[in-house]
């Protein structure tokens, strides 16, 4: 079964308080936006106590252009994208030649080529990895992105698989954008970067545990492609995000999480892990009313969002590192993620300490 031989991620140096962001979004539009002092107020219900910002705060005063959006995107992207594999490698013990695929997710910026061949032409990678650049899977890509991976290795025993995530949401902001998404998702969304090693069975990991994916389920809810998602403008990504998705989880996940741990003998009480991606207070909310598991299982979850904000896919990843970094308990560990589609992404895992 393949295994996670080792994650990193990365902590910019402009992390703002979530009251110093609300406070500078009032300024930002209240000569523009008579709403402005009750829809801020959406800032003091999320719970998030910091936000992971790859800029200063003041370059978002300005109106800039996609195409500086963009060129930004992928000067930041690539520099600390290089930063964390170079993490990852070490800690792993692996020699960068030695990886034989690499899966880029994102949804926040364009690159052709794909981020994934800069990176390789950057750090001279092999040239025959096997690549595999991922958009438009949103928050759900980063669970998808350890499925994909483990499909690989299971494929390839001899597979070391570099999964690379980057979401630097605080880029596609629009200055302009008085739309009631655009405060929601600016008192929500934050930047991070993150990677990790899936390695196949005839690789022997030098951590002080084992982390092995057994399962993995995805799945499209019809009829929902206006729940989560992108309006693409001239000037840049107009955020979609529909006060339905809390609503929508409370219905469905329940279900969806019983059914795929049924599939494999086992129930709720079973799962000793919960890796899952938190989207907002709303939805961790969803996720205690549905799932009903005793304690506070969604701990890491809700401090990882407390510390950092949504960082779309690479939010579940700084779960899972927190998770490895922290402890966690012998058993079986679940990865869950919701992204548009509207759909959701899921992982079974067993996770052991040495």
């Amino acid at each position: 079964m393949p295994s996670i031989a080792s994650i990193a991620k990365i902590d910019f140096p402009f992390r703002v308080s979530q009251e110093e962001v609300k406070q500078f979004v009032k300024t930002l539009f209240a000569t523009s936006y008579p709403a402005v002092e009750r829809m801020v107020s959406a800032f003091d219900n999320t719970e998030i106590n910091t936000r992971n910002f790859c800029k200063p705060l003041p370059y978002y005063l300005d109106i800039h252009r996609f195409e500086q959006q963009n060129a930004e995107y992928i000067s930041i992207a690539l520099e600390n994208s290089v930063k964390v594999i170079e993490e990852c490698i070490t800690s792993a013990n692996i020699h960068k030649n030695d990886i034989t695929d690499i899966i880029f997710i994102s949804t926040t910026g364009l690159a052709t080529p794909s981020l994934d061949a800069l990176i390789i032409n950057k750090m001279k990678l092999h040239q025959h990895i096997n690549r595999i650049p991922i958009f438009g899977l949103g928050c759900a890509g980063g669970v998808a992105g350890i499925s994909k991976a483990s499909t690989l290795a299971t494929a390839n025993p001899d597979a070391i698989v570099l999964v690379v995530a980057v979401e630097l949401c605080s880029l596609t902001f629009l200055r302009d954008d008085f739309s009631k998404s655009n405060f929601i998702g600016s008192s929500l969304f934050a930047d991070g970067i993150a990677a990790c090693l899936i390695v196949g069975d005839n690789h022997v990991s030098n951590q002080k545990h084992s982390i092995k994916h057994l399962a993995s389920q995805s799945k499209l809810y019809y009829d929902s492609l206006d729940v989560m998602g992108w309006e693409f403008l001239d000037k840049g990504f107009k955020v979609i995000f529909s006060q339905d998705i809390p609503t929508i989880i409370s219905e469905t996940i329940a279900g969806d999480v019983i059914m795929f741990l049924e599939q494999h003998r086992l129930t709720l009480s079973d799962i000793k892990n919960f890796i899952f991606h938190p989207g907002g207070k709303k939805v961790l909310t969803a996720y205690e009313k549905a799932l009903t598991v005793e304690g506070d299982f969604l701990k890491n979850t809700r401090e990882v969002m407390n510390d950092n904000g949504n960082m779309s896919s690479v939010t579940v990843l700084y779960v899972m590192e927190r998770f490895i970094s922290q402890g966690f308990q012998d058993g079986y560990g679940l990865m869950v993620a919701m992204g548009p589609g509207f759909s959701s992404e899921m992982a079974l895992l067993s996770m052991t300490n040495k």
